[in-house]
């Protein structure tokens, strides 16, 4: 900019007429004219003073302090037309503007929540002002940042090797990812494969231990499992035990480890086997045999347990396991439904076969379970009406029945769905931003990924201006992010290219 053309510039104070001198308006009655990414809307003084901390009342009497003042508000001004640039998001604007006209802000479809909280921070608006139901999806997105946030943390806990700590806990670090990441190597992916198998073997051999051919009579007469199952099951036990062991003394939080729920799973999956060892030995000395026999027997029925162990392993269990958690309210409706039905449809049932000589329905406590197995169209036929009215009563609770397990089944699966995609957004999220960081890390050191030279030809900044720098003045964009590697030739303001 020439010598000229400052002078030709009026000063920032007579831009806005004084308000005591004879030609000035009331503070209400001004009007601000604000540019926001290319839209041009104008405001009024009364309006705007409603909220007096916001950054657009701010605008009402930043022109008395000069550029300073107006820069530190805005991106640029011209004070010919005494309009103000702003270089953001228009479409966030137009929702942040609601609070001047109806005390409260709504955040319109397809705006990133994260994206508009910055906006709002940006025009100095609190978020108390955001409706209840905008707030409930930048409280989600919050927790999806803070999920993709603590993956990128465990995986860079796991690249990175801190050479203070000693070997020992070098070790603990590298048994903890060999046998909780099964994507880290090829030989913890065979071990997690060989755990999985491991657990169908021996939830198969607990079913065949069953089979009474596939049992040996032992000294009393008694029919126990064969010998070969026996050893395989042990065997088996023997690996869930050194596997759990090792995933104890690795762990970095061992109160977090025992007190989860698939580590209890674990626990409860090889316990009884040690137990059931423990009174089948000594037991006999401190009881009678029939009582041990009995609690061996009730002991061995926990082994069902392990078949949870697969939760581990299958991403799909766990996904169908959250997916229940959120679905407690459904499932609950699902329950009262069915309840109301049961006890209507019993008690109808009762009083309309009391007629018939051979009645089954005895009490209306008896006819629950008829109604149980109609409205749930399992229908075993060990308990039926014989009465006209009594079967149009039952064919109505088994209409009424499908109709009740049928209307929460879609909120269920809507949450599965949600779910399982959502896991996996994230865990693409989270390699994106590894990558973003490695490519960042790259340009900073000057290799393929960045342009240094661009760095190093920098023209200087001049030693004073009115306005603030371009560098500074990149930091106020719309993404709010500074790029470093363009070029002054390359980026021009708005603040330049008007001056």
């Amino acid at each position: 900019m020439d010598a000229s053309a400052e002078q030709s510039l009026p000063e920032p104070e007579q831009s806005l007429q004084e308000p005591g001198s004879q030609d000035s308006v009331a503070g209400d009655d001004i009007e601000i004219v604000v540019n926001v990414g290319g839209v041009r809307q104008v405001l009024y003084g009364d309006l705007l003073s409603q909220y007096p901390e916001t950054r657009l009342a701010e605008l009402i009497d930043c022109l008395a302090g000069g550029y300073d003042t107006i820069f530190s508000l805005c991106d640029d001004y011209d004070p010919g037309k005494r309009e103000f640039y702003f270089d953001r998001d228009p479409d966030a604007f137009k929702c942040v503007i609601e609070v001047y006209y109806f005390g409260e802000v709504h955040m319109k479809k397809g705006i990133c929540p994260i994206c508009f909280k910055n906006e709002m921070d940006f025009w100095k608006v609190d978020l108390k002002f955001l409706d209840d139901c905008c707030k409930s999806h930048l409280s989600e997105k919050h927790e999806e940042l803070e999920e993709i946030a603590r993956r990128v943390q465990l995986i860079l806990d796991d690249l990175g090797v801190d050479a203070a700590e000693g070997r020992w806990r070098r070790c603990q670090k590298c048994v903890w990812k060999f046998l909780e990441k099964p994507e880290s190597s090829c030989p913890a992916r065979v071990v997690a494969v060989l755990s999985f198998l491991l657990i169908l073997v021996s939830s198969v051999v607990m079913c065949m231990g069953t089979i009474p051919e596939l049992q040996v009579v032992d000294a009393e007469g008694n029919r126990v499992e064969h010998p070969t199952l026996e050893n395989v099951e042990t065997a088996c036990i023997g690996w869930f035990t050194l596997e759990y062991l090792l995933r104890l003394f690795s762990s970095p939080n061992k109160l977090h480890f025992a007190l989860s729920f698939m580590n209890i799973v674990d626990v409860l999956a090889i316990l009884p086997f040690y137990v059931s060892l423990t009174l089948t030995h000594l037991g006999a000395r401190m009881m009678e045999l029939t009582n041990v026999q009995q609690a061996v027997q009730a002991l061995r029925i926990m082994r069902i347990a392990r078949i949870f162990k697969l939760a581990r392993h299958s991403s799909g269990l766990q996904t169908l396991t959250y997916a229940l958690k959120r679905s407690f309210k459904e499932l609950g409706l699902l329950l009262m439904y069915l309840a109301v039905g049961i006890f209507v449809f019993s008690a109808l049932g009762y009083t309309m076969e009391q007629s018939h000589p051979e009645t089954l329905f005895k009490s209306i406590p008896q006819s629950f379970w008829w109604a149980i197995i109609t409205m749930t169209t399992v229908g075993y036929g060990d308990i039926y009406p014989k009465t006209t009215l009594g079967k149009l009563n039952a064919a109505i609770s088994f209409l009424c029945g499908v109709i009740a397990i049928a209307l929460p089944i879609h909120p269920i699966i809507n949450n599965f769905v949600r779910y399982y995609n959502k896991q996996r957004v994230l865990e693409t999220a989270a390699k994106h931003e590894l990558e973003l960081m490695e490519l960042n890390s790259n340009s900073a050191e000057g290799k393929p990924g960045g342009s240094r030279s661009d760095l190093d030809t920098l023209p200087p900044e001049p030693a004073a201006r009115e306005g603030p720098s371009w560098g500074s003045r990149l930091k106020l964009s719309h993404s709010d992010t500074f790029i470093p590697l363009l070029t002054e030739k390359h980026h021009r303001t708005r603040l330049q290219s008007c001056k």
